[in-house]
């Protein structure tokens, strides 16, 4: 258990049965009367978000977190199979925890998986990855003065908006953590 003293801006907790993480911290001490612990909370598998208050004798939650870096294998029906780096022992996350994150899956690349109470919750991808257009309008010529973006699909069938020099067959990088357009890498 950790007191209210312990909390702080990154610290994970349990509350409700729930992993969560303290995303804005601050201590407030009114001129009468006991300190304050103000925190905003997100939810690690919802992602729902709230706000709480503690007082100096408050207790919370030590949660049961446990991180694996594991590699892509493959897709299995509903569910994605990961491989644990260390013991090559077979993980399976369902689409429910990965949502549009299945799309930025490459073959045999690392991930990190967290588990609560030895169920997978989140997963962390790299950073960026490199995928192909498959499908865009062409660009207008001249219109480089302002930030117009137009549509395009990926080889995997995300869409998302991408600059009008792009063009079908680019390469470019996608940001994993946003899903939007990064940077052209080759020109088609």
């Amino acid at each position: 258990m950790y007191t209210a003293s312990d909390l702080k801006k990154g610290l994970k907790v349990e509350i409700d049965n729930a992993p969560w993480v303290i995303t804005e911290f601050e201590f407030c001490k009114p001129g009468k009367g006991t300190a304050l612990y103000k925190c905003k909370l997100k939810n690690l598998a919802t992602g729902s978000t709230m706000d709480r208050t503690y007082r100096p004798v408050d207790k919370v939650g030590k949660p049961n977190l446990e991180e694996k870096t594991v590699f892509y294998s493959y897709q299995e029906g509903d569910f994605y199979v990961f491989s644990d780096t260390e013991t090559y022992e077979e993980i399976r996350v369902g689409r429910d925890v990965l949502e549009d994150k299945k799309y930025f899956l490459i073959e045999n690349s690392e991930c990190t998986i967290l588990f609560f109470n030895d169920k997978p919750i989140d997963i962390t991808l790299p950073t960026f990855i490199e995928k192909v257009i498959t499908e865009t309008e062409p660009g207008a010529r001249g219109d480089t003065a302002t930030n117009v973006m137009k549509p395009a699909k990926l080889d995997n069938g995300y869409e998302l908006q991408v600059p009008l020099f792009i063009n079908t067959g680019d390469r470019i990088k996608v940001d994993t953590r946003t899903g939007l357009y990064a940077e052209r890498v080759t020109k088609a």
